[in-house]
């Protein structure tokens, strides 16, 4: 990894891949503030990504999901951010996050996505046909987060706090980040 990119740590993954969890005790272990898309999201436009798709439709979401990146993204480091799952179908946020620091793909099959999502009700896709939909955007989107990752991790069945210490280990193994270890 270039030794000049920023100290930051970027989830990226599919709605219910655990980027939020993993994200908070990454910070938590760390002591890096944590900048989840989705809360910054509600801050900024005063709606979830549910209510934003139901009001404005989906570029209206995607629009805002992106500008809340490119925010996050922009704060200065350390930190974790916890990316939108949609955000990597743009190309310049694929850029944005290719530069912004350590990107780390938390790898969910489409049954895992399926199983987790169904628990939000923020969360904007879909109510029918569900499965199909899912299907779909991970097989849409797998490439394109291979495409930024510096590292993917398989997080079907990791614990949250097992999926933390890998990217803590495997990082630091990299001799990223420079900031404060556990």
């Amino acid at each position: 990894m270039p030794p000049d990119r920023p100290d930051r740590i970027v989830l990226v993954g599919m709605m219910g891949c655990g980027k939020t969890t993993v994200g908070q005790l990454l910070s938590k272990r760390l002591g890096w503030p944590f900048h989840d898309n989705d809360a910054m999201l509600r801050r900024l436009f005063r709606a979830t990504p549910r209510e934003l798709l139901a009001d404005g439709g989906e570029e209206a979401m995607h629009s805002a999901e992106l500008t809340t990146l490119s925010a996050a993204l922009a704060m200065p480091g350390p930190a974790i951010v916890a990316a939108a799952g949609g955000t990597i179908l743009d190309r310049g946020a694929r850029s944005e996050l290719a530069d912004a620091g350590h990107v780390v793909w938390l790898r969910v099959a489409a049954g895992t996505v399926e199983g987790r999502s169904a628990r939000g009700t923020h969360r904007p896709w879909p109510d029918a046909d569900r499965a199909a939909w899912i299907s779909r955007a991970v097989a849409e989107r797998e490439g394109l987060y291979a495409e930024v990752a510096d590292l993917t991790l398989d997080a079907d069945d990791a614990s949250p706090s097992a999926l933390t210490d890998r990217i803590i280990r495997e990082l630091g193994d990299r001799d990223a980040p420079a900031g404060r270890r556990p």
